[in-house]
């Protein structure tokens, strides 16, 4: 992993994890954590100026998403970190701002979820999906729309793809970081 596209800011630097694959095109800034195994594919953008940012174990951000966080406030005193949790799937041109991702997410293409939003574990958010701010996505569910609606209790076979998705992410970056 190139260091050219990791900064700190303020003194403080991004923090990466084992066996993790960072693309030379994404850039990092500032308070961010990566879990193992984790991938961070070309053009991303995650600055962690603000507020925090965590990414767990497993988890993939695709093409083009960009990850930010919202300040600390009168009316929000602790702001609204990222958190994005363990085999989470994050699709291409996706946006994240201060929102929690829970573990085994596939987030859509295009999707965005917004501040303060709270997506539990074992959820399939469609692509182009808009999530507003403060909302809740209950496990087990898929959701879709503009603003986002809950669609339908996922089937058995999506919620074991939910884990596979990330795992397939895992194969294909060590099949990147063996090229290094």
């Amino acid at each position: 992993m190139k260091q050219h596209n990791l900064r700190s800011y303020k003194g403080v630097t991004p923090k990466i994890g084992n066996n993790t694959y960072i693309d030379d095109s994404a850039v990092l800034v500032g308070d961010i954590s990566i879990g193992n195994d984790s991938s961070i594919w070309p053009l991303v953008a995650a600055r962690g100026d603000v507020n925090k940012m965590t990414i767990g174990d497993r988890t993939n951000i695709q093409d083009g998403s960009i990850l930010h966080l919202t300040r600390f406030s009168n009316a929000h005193p602790n702001g609204f970190p990222l958190i994005i949790g363990d085999d989470v799937t994050i699709g291409h041109q996706c946006m994240l701002h201060g929102c929690t991702i829970g573990n085994r997410v596939l987030v859509g293409m295009g999707a965005i979820v917004l501040d303060g939003a709270v997506v539990e574990d074992d959820v399939f958010i469609g692509a182009g999906t808009v999530v507003p701010p403060n909302k809740t996505l209950k496990s087990g569910f898929l959701y879709v729309g503009n603003p986002m609606k809950e669609a339908r209790p996922l089937k058995e076979g999506e919620i074991a793809f939910l884990k596979e998705s990330a795992l397939n992410y895992v194969t294909l970056k060590n099949d990147y970081l063996a090229e290094e």
